[in-house]
């Protein structure tokens, strides 16, 4: 995916550790995303050991714009989400990972700037942060233990967003060097076993015939086959037979 597509602005306030900011340059790469913010970093920017935990994304460290207030970060943005885990007594939207970056879509699409507020790791933003923001995003998590780390959040709010903008299925089966059986591979396989058991008088008692013979066409029609699994389940019963035969 082309790195100027559009895209929501992930802002840093005040992030602590360099090596966290590195991981969250690499979250955000994992998924497309290479607009990062960052609002006076407590250990000063550069930072070189940022560099070091990007791992390969070390291009968005390079591109990352510094701002000395969150207010400066955000000014030409049009709709902010901020990030946090628990309640701020602001009233405020509040949405889910998943609904807050389909809402961002949305918004991108029509030509606005969006961002999303991450907090410093030791406590979150502070509501003066917060209070900037249009609408937050709750993360459901453990209510126990509600403390992510910076860059778990990032990838999380990548993540989704990558959902909602990426053509990808929610359930697919990796073919592994074969096809799906046609119809008429998978009538000669339920042949073949109805035969061979025909003739080990399987089907017994006669007036239980009909049914069983069914059943048993039923059965191989809800097995999702591939040629690979009839060609063996063939060479299974073919085996089975000259076994018997040698007896």
């Amino acid at each position: 995916m082309p790195t100027d597509y559009p895209q929501p602005s992930f802002v840093l306030v005040r992030p602590q550790m360099g090596e966290n900011i590195g991981a969250a340059a690499r979250a955000m790469w994992n998924f497309s995303l290479d607009r990062m913010r960052l609002v006076a970093p407590r250990d000063g920017w550069p930072n070189p050991k940022a560099d070091a935990m990007a791992s390969g994304a070390g291009r968005l460290l390079d591109e990352a714009q510094l701002f000395e207030t969150t207010a400066d970060a955000v000014e030409d943005c049009t709709y902010v989400f901020a990030t946090t885990a628990r309640q701020r007594g602001l009233t405020k939207p509040a949405f889910s990972p998943e609904g807050a970056m389909k809402l961002a879509a949305e918004k991108i699409a029509n030509g606005e700037k969006i961002a999303v507020l991450f907090g410093p790791e030791r406590a979150g933003m502070e509501n003066d942060d917060i209070a900037r923001a249009n609408a937050v995003i709750n993360v459901p998590v453990n209510p126990e233990f509600g403390s992510l780390n910076l860059a778990q959040c990032v990838l999380l709010i990548g993540y989704e967003w990558q959902r909602q903008v990426g053509n990808y299925e929610n359930e697919r089966i990796e073919m592994a060097k074969t096809i799906w059986a046609s119809q008429g591979e998978s009538e000669a396989l339920a042949k073949h076993y109805e035969d061979r058991l025909e003739e080990a008088g399987f089907f017994y008692p006669p007036e239980k015939v009909d049914s069983m013979k069914v059943n048993l066409r039923n059965m191989w029609s809800r097995m999702p086959l591939t040629r690979a699994d009839v060609q063996m389940l063939h060479g299974v019963l073919r085996q089975m037979v000259r076994w018997k035969d040698k007896g």
